[in-house]
């Protein structure tokens, strides 16, 4: 079912979900490269992970979530999780009057446009390198390049865990990450938003010659440009006092702002539990 209304208002909020706090690297960036726009955030930490669940469970918690984020009258909305982006993100876009980006395209594109040996290394979870969703994207973008994809479902919880410099994740990332130094990479995608967290570990055990890209950094550099050029770009930044970063989760919500306020230094002073079932599908 589509949604029949379609947004005009330049300074009404951007909706950004993600299956727990992996998409909060996603906020950091939208904030730093687009600090007026308002954001609505949700993490689904009742129900994470995404990454070993189906398809058909993703796309159901993904339209569930776009239901909540649409009764804040968004005017955009941002898939900050590699996985929903990978099974959900078509089904979304067809059902939706309001633009709506994933995580994986771009930084799929920059991996293109960056690698010079055509040897580029995907790490996600098993979902999303089940998918094999950026092996199409990236394939389409340069028929010339070879994809080796690792899932790594351990970083999750390590990141979870605050673990993120700490001899247990170096040694759980040289496990992970030995084969595809093996096999020549010159460019490693952080496919999961949980990544960057680690990404001094992930780049020391790497080595120089290796490209790490975050594809949270190139999606908020896409919302730039869809709302510079849909002319929805926030002209003014809101006033003092004005609510303009909410955070709702579906549970742990004490949990959920003491690990925002590590990664967001701009103080998560609430964040609201909701039950987000409650926002059914024509499925259900």
């Amino acid at each position: 079912m589509k949604v029949e209304w379609q947004h005009t208002d330049k300074n009404a909020p951007i909706g950004v979900f993600d299956s727990g706090v992996g998409g909060l690297t996603v906020v950091r960036e939208i904030m730093r490269q687009i600090p007026n726009e308002k954001i609505i955030y949700f993490g689904d930490t009742a129900r994470v992970p995404y990454g070993s669940k189906s398809k058909e469970t993703v796309t159901r918690f993904s339209k569930q979530i776009v239901r909540f984020l649409n009764t804040f009258q968004v005017k955009t909305i941002v898939v900050a999780c590699n996985t929903a982006s990978a099974y959900a993100l078509a089904e979304l876009e067809r059902e939706s009057d309001i633009p709506i980006i994933g995580v994986v395209k771009p930084g799929a594109r920059v991996a293109s446009e960056v690698t010079h040996n055509g040897r580029i290394g995907v790490i996600a979870t098993e979902a999303t390198i089940g998918s094999k969703i950026y092996n199409q994207y990236l394939t389409l973008l340069n028929k010339d390049v070879t994809i080796y994809g690792k899932a790594c479902p351990l970083f999750v919880p390590l990141v979870e865990e605050g673990l993120w410099v700490d001899p247990v994740t170096d040694e759980i990332a040289k496990r992970y990450l030995t084969e595809l130094i093996d096999l020549d990479i010159d460019t490693l995608i952080l496919g999961c938003t949980h990544y960057p967290l680690i990404r001094s570990t992930l780049g020391r055990i790497m080595g120089e010659k290796v490209t790490l890209v975050n594809p949270a950094y190139e999606t908020a550099r896409e919302l730039k440009e869809l709302l510079t050029r849909m002319d929805l770009l926030g002209d003014h930044a809101p006033v003092l006092g004005e609510n303009q970063y909410q955070f709702y989760v579906s549970d742990m919500a004490e949990k959920f702002k003491s690990f925002a306020n590590s990664i967001i230094k701009y103080g998560i002073l609430s964040a609201k539990t909701i039950h987000i079932e409650e926002y059914y599908t024509d499925e259900r």
